[in-house]
């Protein structure tokens, strides 16, 4: 198995990218990570490590996609950035994966234009996993599709329960959908619509859920357009950085209290790990021709091991065939009968 990785994306770029190529060189031997990018700057930081994994190679791009810069236009003008070079190799079959930190738009843009959709899927959408009280839940769309149609949604829904029954090992996902209210009949007409058509998936639908579901852990998948998705998910983040600076602020405040943090310091730890995203690393980008994932801007060096752990887990569960076959289960469900 190869799995490219775009040495050039985020904010932390090339160092953090190649950081975590080399972690996971040696914790996954059975995966041939190539490096996208400058080749001479990626052979220049690998020589500051003492051993270069042999499972690691570089595919050259001359060029680079800027976090600022217009997807769609970046994606049609820079034909040799590292997005466009490792997703031709995804494309090829010369890898099975591709992961990147960079530019989102552009990595879905191009996995979109490149890889193209798999049989039956409409748009693809961004799953993510957000950790809960209960266990983790993943959401999706938080950014692909901002203006979807009902149908998108639903394909959502049987996307994320085949990733949740497949990729994470749940036996019978309850699937929900983002709304302002749990009683059936809430929301908007495109709500409401879209509340109809998941009644008639063959999934566990347990119907409307809330914003306070999303880190609850009861609910396994929350499906929402891609712009109330990216709000939660931004809003997200930012809570979790605001209660850890309000939090060491708090404990500072006195000899006791900074006595009672030094005491509480393993479960300090802990919570850190279960709310750092780096832990989940990277969010799949379902329904493409192809394993693409969709690393944060912000990723370290553990959080794009973590991501290629998520592309080779996605890879060896055949994740694509699982949700081809969803896919095409719903259509011959709804398929009229012939006379």
């Amino acid at each position: 198995m190869k799995i490219a990785l775009d040495a050039m994306g985020g904010d932390s770029a090339p160092e953090s990218p190649i950081a975590g190529a080399v972690r996971a060189a040696r914790e996954f031997e059975d995966v041939g990570i190539v490096l996208v990018g400058l080749k001479d700057v990626i052979e220049e930081k690998l020589s500051g490590y003492p051993s270069r994994p042999p499972n690691i190679s570089i595919a050259h791009a001359s060029e680079t996609i800027g976090m600022d810069e217009s997807p769609a236009n970046a994606v049609r003008k820079k034909r040799d950035s590292s997005i466009n070079v490792g997703l031709d190799l995804l494309k090829q079959g010369e890898v099975q994966a591709f992961i990147s930190a960079g530019n989102t738009g552009a990595a879905v843009a191009a996995s979109t234009l490149k890889v193209g959709l798999l049989p039956g899927v409409e748009r693809p959408g961004i799953a993510i996993q957000l950790p809960g009280v209960k266990g983790d839940t993943t959401l999706i769309d938080v950014g692909a599709n901002i203006n979807p149609k009902p149908m998108h949604l639903l394909q959502y829904a049987l996307m994320g329960d085949a990733y949740c029954r497949y990729v994470l090992g749940r036996a019978n996902p309850k699937v929900g959908l983002l709304n302002v209210g749990e009683e059936e009949g809430k929301g908007t007409e495109f709500i409401k619509e879209t509340y109809d058509l998941l009644q008639t998936g063959k999934f566990n639908f347990i119907g409307n859920v809330e914003g306070h579901d999303i880190f609850s852990g009861e609910v396994d998948v929350i499906v929402c357009d891609g712009f109330a998705g990216n709000v939660a998910l931004k809003t997200a983040e930012s809570l979790a950085h605001a209660i850890s600076t309000l939090l060491k602020r708090a404990l500072s405040k006195s000899v006791i209290t900074r006595i009672g943090a030094f005491l509480a310091h393993d479960a300090f730890a802990q919570l850190r790990a279960e709310i750092d995203y780096a832990e989940r690393g990277g969010a799949p980008l379902l329904g493409i021709n192809g394993i693409s994932i969709i690393a944060h801007g912000a990723s370290t060096g553990k959080a794009i091991k973590n991501a290629i752990r998520v592309a080779r887990e996605s890879v060896r569960s055949e994740l694509n065939r699982h949700l081809v076959e969803a896919v095409a289960a719903y259509e011959q469900q709804t398929k009229p009968a012939q006379p």
